[in-house]
């Protein structure tokens, strides 16, 4: 073989090379581009679904979450048709077919996420809350956010935001507090002895009649005694708030309704004492020295 040949022999394998190399990037760019326009439809789809079914239902979390799975399946779709056109999807049927131990910790790994999502599915469908219901799961409490395809985020009353997966929300006792929108809360007031207690305990419940945010008819306040305390009669207010009425918060509810209670009792002259401890040395006793 001469040197004319083997310079034509090396130009024909680089050559060769460049136009696979080119045929790779042109399937490459349009394999990225058919996987942009199908993320960009499925978010498309996800809105105008949401948006619809928002208009047929006031379960905003059912929508919410009818929206994403449809994106993802989407998704799984635009993703199996770029695999398929760039030749991807018989390699890595063998590489899963050939490769038990990669198959196994694939499906161990996926096992929890396959968990999470059915469970997510029976929590969109059974419903036990809503989006802004105040709930306690597993020692945590909060108001729901959003429920998504693996976990349900919960806003604290401190401000953080916890994700929990959907598979154990299934598994363990759910306390919804305001299923209905109604949620009662107390406080007790101690009434010195010697007052006319029936007339303290009646202005305690017009009292609380009175202020905003405080139910009235079946859910009116009352007002009862509980106990005899050392130097007060002990007597527990009870009362309850539509915790979907946005204007009147519940802090701010029950802040209001103790205050009024105290102010209303002081106006007319009902002891509330404090408790008083008393505290001896061994010189008033003498039974000590210094």
């Amino acid at each position: 073989m001469n040197f004319n040949e083997s310079l034509e022999k090396l130009t024909s394998l680089v050559t060769g090379d460049i136009a696979d190399l080119r045929q790779l990037l042109i399937a490459l760019l349009i394999g990225f581009a058919v996987l942009l326009f199908f993320i960009y439809l499925s978010r498309w789809i996800k809105k105008i679904v949401r948006s619809r079914l928002n208009k047929r239902t006031e379960d905003s979390l059912l929508a919410a979450f009818i929206a994403g799975s449809i994106r993802l399946i989407i998704m799984l779709f635009g993703i199996t048709l770029v695999l398929r056109f760039l030749g991807l999807t018989g390699a890595v049927s063998g590489l899963l077919a050939g490769a038990g131990i990669t198959a196994f910790i694939i499906g161990f790994a996926l096992k929890d996420i396959g968990e999470n999502f059915l469970a997510g599915i029976l929590l969109a469908f059974k419903r036990p809350f809503k989006v802004g219901d105040i709930v306690e799961i597993t020692g945590i409490s909060g108001k729901i956010l959003a429920l998504n395809l693996r976990d349900t985020q919960i806003k604290t009353p401190d401000g953080k935001d916890v994700f929990l997966p959907n598979a154990s929300i299934i598994k363990s006792p759910l306390i919804n507090f305001t299923i209905d929108g109604f949620l009662s809360y107390g406080f007790t007031v101690g009434l010195g002895y010697g007052c006319d207690y029936q007339k303290a305990i009646a202005l305690i419940t017009l009292t609380m009649e009175q202020v905003p945010g405080v139910l009235k008819g079946k859910k009116r306040p009352v007002a009862l005694v509980t106990e005899m305390g050392d130097n007060s009669l002990q007597v527990r207010v009870n009362y309850w708030v539509n915790t979907y009425d946005r204007k009147q918060p519940d802090v701010e509810v029950r802040s209001q309704a103790i205050l009024a209670v105290l102010k209303a009792l002081e106006k007319e002259g009902v002891p509330l004492p404090g408790k008083i401890i008393e505290l001896k040395s061994p010189l008033q006793t003498g039974k000590g020295s210094i």
